[in-house]
């Protein structure tokens, strides 16, 4: 292996980077002046991240820089905190995993997680994990809701191998994210996709009918189909951040179509007469539940900035 060299990160720890090159994956430690460049982060180097890395004089591999970000998919670290957390970098698109019971995600956390993809522009696809054991009804909403927004909502059961060519086409060829609560099936289906690979999967728990984590750490699996998938631990909370209350809008696609409408030109969309978001949330034509989510978005996310 030559002195310097270029290479993605597909698998972070916190202290030891796996870096892919030509084919060959080199353990590499960060340089601490890289947590020094004014990113708030709790995590500089991340899964996607293209790195330049050298070998030292007792034959450790260093990263020195890494190379800027096309994109990435940012969430607040943890409850309170001022600090980011760079869940994937450099990606073509996100899979949203959802599973409406067993375990249950909350669409608040779906809609967070959406207006992150639009903040960033990142492609995402919702895909209904778990099918056999929805309700029926519930499904029907849920589809209803977000193919109406814009988003292409996919169908699966792994363990029948319902929709799994479909997430395999889909995944062909392309750098995805896969992320979502922990117990929805994203390890699951990344060892159905490809048998070959090494994933560890888990059950739910029985007491609280939660997902247990399974994935420690984000870790990048090429696939023989073509393209890689990055794998991430499973995700409880997604605080926004950087993303200021007079423009969170912006990130609801439904809203966006229809705001120049309103009487004001800095309506909040909350309370101002002449709102054409509220009058259309008033109508049926935006759903109540991502308006609702919108609502909580903007209060729960003052208690950060304070």
């Amino acid at each position: 292996m030559e002195k310097e060299f270029t290479g993605i990160v597909i698998r972070a720890t916190g202290s030891w980077y796996e870096v892919l090159h030509e084919g060959e994956v080199i353990r590499c430690r960060i340089r601490g002046r890289l947590r020094l460049k004014g990113i708030r982060s709790t995590n500089p180097v991340v899964v996607g991240d293209e790195v330049r890395c050298d070998r030292d004089e007792t034959g450790d591999y260093t990263i020195l820089d890494i190379t800027p970000r096309r994109n990435y998919i940012i969430r607040r670290a943890s409850n309170l905190s001022r600090e980011s957390h760079i869940i994937a970098a450099n990606i073509d698109q996100a899979v949203l995993m959802v599973t409406l019971r067993q375990p249950e995600t909350a669409w608040e956390f779906v809609d967070r997680f959406l207006v992150t993809c639009e903040a960033y522009k990142v492609p995402v696809t919702i895909l209904l994990s778990k099918i056999d054991l929805q309700d029926t009804e519930e499904v029907t909403r849920f589809k209803e809701i977000y193919t109406r927004v814009g988003y292409p909502v996919m169908e699966l059961s792994a363990p029948e191998g319902r929709g799994i060519e479909a997430v395999k086409e889909l995944l062909k060829d392309k750098i995805t994210l896969l992320s979502g609560n922990s117990g929805v099936g994203k390890s699951t289906l990344i060892k159905t996709i490809d048998p070959e690979l090494e994933v560890r999967t888990g059950e739910i728990s029985e007491s609280h009918h939660k997902g247990r984590h399974t994935t420690t750490f984000s870790t990048m699996y090429p696939l023989s189909g073509g393209g890689a998938v990055i794998d991430t631990p499973g995700i409880k909370g997604f605080g926004l951040i950087d993303i200021d209350d007079d423009e969170l809008w912006h990130y609801f696609p439904e809203m966006m179509r229809l705001a120049s409408g309103c009487r004001f030109y800095n309506c909040t969309h909350t309370h101002e007469p002449g709102c054409a978001v509220v009058e259309a949330v008033k109508s049926g034509e935006i759903a109540y539940e991502r308006y609702e989510s919108y609502l909580k978005i903007l209060d729960e996310d003052d208690k950060y900035r304070k």
